[in-house]
């Protein structure tokens, strides 16, 4: 089952509300999630549900601001994904061509770990995507999914006409 947008910023928000913070480490523990760290190549993480007990299996290497992405997109096919999980296998994390469902995660992601009023507040400064994911801590592509459904929730991000003739 693939779930529109406007359910999946709702699911967001209200994990948030229920676990009283968006910090993905105390997520992961208010869900009873346990984040095991594995000597991955290339894969960055993996949601699994192992007898009825949910796990995040997260390279062990990356980056902290990276590692908190990851570990928000595999929340993400927990709160989503959860009914398919024991069948589920993520083989590139960020890939959204291939997968809904890795679209879905990421868009979980992105509504958590990046509020809409500090987008704005970067936009409005006169920021772009590159330098808000720098000044969050996040990633170009994470800052852009959210920049582009920001938009189709009707934020206008274009610059504010104005008018130079009102001296004359």
């Amino acid at each position: 089952m693939y779930y529109d947008n406007d359910h999946i910023i709702k699911q967001a928000h209200k994990l948030i509300r229920e676990a009283g913070t968006s910090d993905p480490a105390s997520l992961a523990d208010y869900l009873d999630i346990s984040v095991k760290p594995v000597p991955f190549r290339k894969q960055k993480g993996v949601y699994q549900v192992i007898e009825d007990i949910p796990f995040i299996f997260i390279k062990e290497d990356l980056a902290p601001e990276i590692y908190n992405i990851v570990i928000l997109h595999e929340i993400g096919h927990d709160r989503l994904h959860r009914d398919i999980a024991k069948a589920f296998a993520e083989y590139d994390l960020f890939d959204m061509q291939t997968s809904r469902m890795e679209y879905e995660a990421n868009l979980f992601a992105a509504e958590i770990s990046l509020p809409d009023d500090e987008i704005l507040d970067y936009i409005y400064q006169g920021m772009d995507v590159s330098q808000i994911a720098r000044a969050m801590y996040s990633d170009i592509n994470l800052v852009a999914l959210k920049a582009s459904d920001m938009i189709r929730r009707g934020y206008n991000f274009n610059q504010v006409d104005h008018r130079n003739d009102f001296l004359k």
